[in-house]
């Protein structure tokens, strides 16, 4: 028969045992707990499409030429303290830049580390114009916030240049030979502009291509276009007048 000392050291022994087990089930518990409160938003990034690098792009036609155009976009980064590098065929990539949302404790040991930086190429667009195309690259910046990155609503990067241009117009941006440059009165379209400098609407649409343009609209912020001679020796188109 086994003793009642026997008996209650294996109670003991057993119990010991379980007091053991609940402990490391309450410490892994915890951890998972712990884990999951930072890691939630990595995993939720990685769904979204972050972790990995990702570009988005846009693009602005501006009527100057293409050096002009990368000057112009130098000059606004400059005023931003934006730095960059410049690369062959203007092109430029700014230096990495930490996103407003850091990766937090974990995501910081595994590695997240959400930021992004700007490619710029200016390309020609016609004689007397160029675009210029930026992408935003970003890495661990889920898909969704990756507009509030792009370059036009992080620095009003096309409306600085544009402004910059308007206040310091480019000295190759505009022919200074063969024509004359016209500023737009105040509501003023290239049909107005050509019927009023040449005496023929129709004129408009050999006006716009001269400047890089495309629509009657399309100078509206421009300090001047430029109209080239033959069109204002032409002989003044007549008004018809009633009979």
């Amino acid at each position: 028969m086994v003793s009642l000392p026997v008996v209650m050291s294996v109670v003991r022994t057993v119990f010991g045992q379980l007091r053991k087990i609940a402990i490391v089930s309450s410490i892994v518990s915890s951890i998972v707990l712990f884990a999951g409160c930072y890691f939630a938003p990595y995993f939720a990034n990685r769904a979204a499409g972050g972790g990995t690098d990702a570009a988005e792009g846009e693009q602005h036609d501006v009527p100057y030429n293409v050096n002009d155009s990368f000057l112009l976009t130098q000059d606004v980064l400059r005023g931003e303290g934006v730095l960059f590098e410049v690369k062959p065929g203007d092109k430029l990539v700014t230096l990495w830049k930490d996103a407003d949302t850091g990766p937090g404790i974990l995501g910081s040991l595994v590695g997240m580390h959400p930021q992004y930086r700007y490619e710029v190429e200016v390309l020609p667009n016609g004689d007397r114009s160029s675009r210029i195309i930026v992408n935003v690259r970003a890495e661990d910046i889920s898909d969704q916030d990756l507009d509030k990155y792009k370059a036009s609503t992080r620095l009003n990067l096309f409306g600085k240049i544009d402004q910059l241009a308007a206040k310091f117009p480019p000295s190759g941006g505009t022919p200074k030979e063969g024509g004359v440059n016209y500023a737009l009165l105040p509501n003023e379209d290239l049909k107005a502009l050509a019927r009023r400098a040449t005496g023929n609407e129709d004129n408009w649409r050999q006006i716009a291509k001269d400047n890089g343009l495309k629509s009657p609209t399309d100078a509206a912020n421009l300090p001047s276009v430029w109209i080239r001679n033959t069109l204002l020796s032409e002989p003044k188109k007549e008004a018809p007048t009633g009979n």
